[in-house]
């Protein structure tokens, strides 16, 4: 937990309970939450945390660039500790999201924080869709 009060402070962040808890949530669980996922592992363990909280302190989170606001699909919000330029996949089966760290996604490497004419890019955000290596191994069953 002081790692991820430390972070918060060096990005501007004042580090309450609540922040160092959401924060800390995002990077010991790679599962790319949803707000109610992340709502739901910590009320039990901090009763006052109420939802407004959470989603004022998830948009701080991107604002100050600590985390990513995936939107992979139209019906759900997705977050991302990790803030290093990857890539997702969305199983299409089991709707898991996973990273992807691969280093011949040009696209990452080429345009994370450059400029395109006199557009200047800050961010890329890259998904793919399609079948997971177990929901694919059930199909062919």
């Amino acid at each position: 937990m002081e790692l991820t009060k430390d972070y918060l402070s060096s990005h501007g962040i004042r580090p309450s309970a609540q922040r160092i808890a959401i924060m800390d949530y995002l990077l010991t669980h790679k599962t790319h939450p949803t707000v109610e996922e992340i709502y739901a592992a910590l009320v039990p363990l901090m009763p006052t945390l109420s939802k407004t909280t959470l989603y004022n302190t998830l948009k701080l989170f991107y604002d100050k660039k600590v985390a990513l606001m995936l939107n992979i699909d139209e019906h759900t919000t997705r977050f991302d500790g990790d803030v290093q330029p990857h890539a997702h996949f969305q199983c299409l089966k089991c709707g898991t999201v996973y990273d992807i760290f691969e280093p011949e996604l040009p696209e990452l490497r080429s345009v994370y924080k450059q400029k395109i004419g006199d557009l200047n890019i800050t961010s890329v955000e890259l998904s793919y869709k399609g079948l997971c290596a177990h929901c694919e191994q059930d199909n062919s069953n």
